[in-house]
């Protein structure tokens, strides 16, 4: 049994780096599901990772697609015409784009925890899906600054669940060595939805006046009932559970990706077990974690600079002396930029499973990006190419942090009611991040912008501090609990005492 399991667990883990439980029992597998895995066909096995990359990671980009369209189409609109129709003045805009986070944040952490309940993850993912798309669709009839802010406080309220509730589902299906890729592809539709938004938006502004509705009205319109059609679909399409996926997998790869679940965590904590639900143990637990609290300013190097970008980019790039029009086109290289990184930054951070490089390289990208906007954009006139250049490395350096960030917290959270709550406060805390970038790009401030670029900058150069300082200490962390063979480990701790103690036990390895 023994033997067996240490062959699981090369097979689930090459090194240190990617998050190991070294037990005897591999999260309660049986003698006969530990041979089973062992002899599992090496080709059977990537077969059947296609199977569900093709299955699964389809439907999620396209939910997160137009998630990402719906929630940053208004600054699309913006420059359309819509603060004049609607008579916005000062910071309503702002104000407008920062009540969207308020339930956004608030609502995440419930999300998941429902989500975790949920036996058909489709039927609640395209619920909300559903009920965005259909308030979405409504923003085209809203008629003054109070019917825009409650229709985009009801939007976060929907939106909030589908980011933490996508993460989770991508970690119930993928070893931890295999989340940071599928996150960046999911996460990459976000940035190639930045592209696609101007593109589509430009296209629509042009039925401005058809049925006497304004080409800002339009953009709200098409993209909201092309959302309900979507989460009609996400019923019928999206991937729940290998146990509920007979009709294209088989019983055996049923089986090979349940046990190596399996094989990857501890035993689920008998309080956790026993509740079946998140509980205060677990609260004290995540919040008296050093981990998240790191992987927090780690997120917002991300978050902050992000967001901030979305919601104004068209309108930064319209100081730089375009129209509106070729404004929203010139949003489109920036963007695939950013898609391309993130995804190349996620395929060596999962080869070699390691996640700090490949999250600090794009983080000292995005520090430098900020440094020429907030020197150069004085003059902007006379370095429109520099700043043009900024704002593409800018998103260069954006995108491969959450995935990074995101696929470490989950190959160091082995437990999987504690990861759903995790993720959750992860994106939750991030989020928070999007309602400071609301505020950061101020309208009198334009086209400097010394208050956005200088808060963005800010973030970067924290997230840098989080993520060297989390590798030291996890570093030092693995290095303690190698200090004692598993004989001692096991002669010192019961059994019970190890599985209570989940990634905290000294038989599992920290991921790096």
């Amino acid at each position: 049994m023994a033997t067996q399991a240490l062959d699981i667990e090369r097979e689930l883990s090459r090194d240190e780096k990617s998050g190991t439980m070294h037990s005897e029992h591999m999260g309660g597998l049986t003698e006969h599901d530990a041979d089973f895995l062992n002899n599992f066909p090496e080709e059977r096995k990537k077969a059947v990772v296609r199977k569900v990359d093709m299955r699964l990671i389809p439907m999620l980009v396209l939910l997160y697609l137009i998630a990402y369209l719906d929630k940053t189409n208004i600054g699309n609109a913006k420059i359309e015409g819509m603060t004049d129709d609607l008579h916005l003045k000062g910071i309503e805009y702002n104000i407008v784009t920062a009540i969207f986070f308020i339930p956004f944040v608030l609502c995440e952490v419930p999300s998941n925890m429902i989500l975790h309940k949920f036996r058909r993850p489709s039927i609640y993912m395209g619920g909300i899906v559903f009920c965005w798309g259909v308030i979405m669709t409504l923003t085209a009839l809203v008629q003054n600054y109070a019917g825009l802010l409650a229709i985009r406080f009801l939007l976060g309220i929907f939106e909030a669940g589908f980011l933490p509730g996508a993460i989770l589902i991508i970690s119930n299906w993928y070893l931890p060595n295999e989340t940071q890729t599928r996150i960046a592809i999911l996460y990459t539709s976000a940035a190639t939805g930045g592209a696609f938004s101007g593109l589509l938006a430009f296209a629509i502004a042009k039925m401005d006046g058809m049925a006497g509705l304004e080409g800002w009205r339009w953009i709200f319109l098409i993209e909201g009932l092309f959302t309900v059609v979507v989460a009609v679909m996400c019923f019928f399409m999206l991937c729940d559970s290998p146990a509920l996926s007979t009709r294209w997998l088989e019983a055996d790869d049923i089986r090979y990706l349940e046990l190596r679940q399996l094989a990857r965590r501890s035993s689920v904590p008998s309080d956790y077990k026993e509740n079946d639900h998140f509980n205060l143990r677990l609260f004290k637990d995540i919040l008296l974690d050093y981990k998240i609290w790191l992987l927090f300013f780690a997120n917002w190097s991300n978050a902050v600079p992000n967001y901030a970008m979305k919601f104004t980019m068209p309108t930064i790039l319209r100081g730089m002396g375009y129209t509106s029009s070729d404004a929203q086109l010139m949003t489109i290289p920036p963007y695939a930029i950013g898609a391309i990184s993130a995804y190349a930054f996620a395929i060596f951070a999962d080869k070699y499973s390691w996640r700090a490089p490949f999250i600090l390289g794009p983080q000292c990208c995005l520090v430098t990006a900020f440094i020429i906007l907030f020197v150069k954009s004085g003059d902007i006139d006379n370095n429109i190419a520099v700043c043009y250049f900024a704002v593409c490395l800018a998103c260069f350096g954006m995108y491969p942090i959450l995935p990074g960030v995101n696929a470490w917290n989950v190959a160091n959270t082995p437990d999987p009611a504690k990861r759903s709550v995790n993720i959750g406060i992860l994106v939750c805390v991030g989020n928070i991040g999007g309602l400071i970038g609301s505020y950061i790009y101020l309208e009198r401030e334009a086209p400097r912008y010394p208050v956005g670029y200088g808060t963005s900058l800010a973030f970067g150069l924290a997230g840098i501090i989080a993520v060297v300082l989390l590798e030291t200490l996890l570093k030092r962390g693995n290095a303690k609990k190698a200090q004692m063979t598993e004989q001692e480990i096991r002669q010192r701790y019961s059994e019970e005492e190890l599985v209570r103690m989940g990634e905290k036990s000294p038989l599992f390895k920290y991921a790096l």
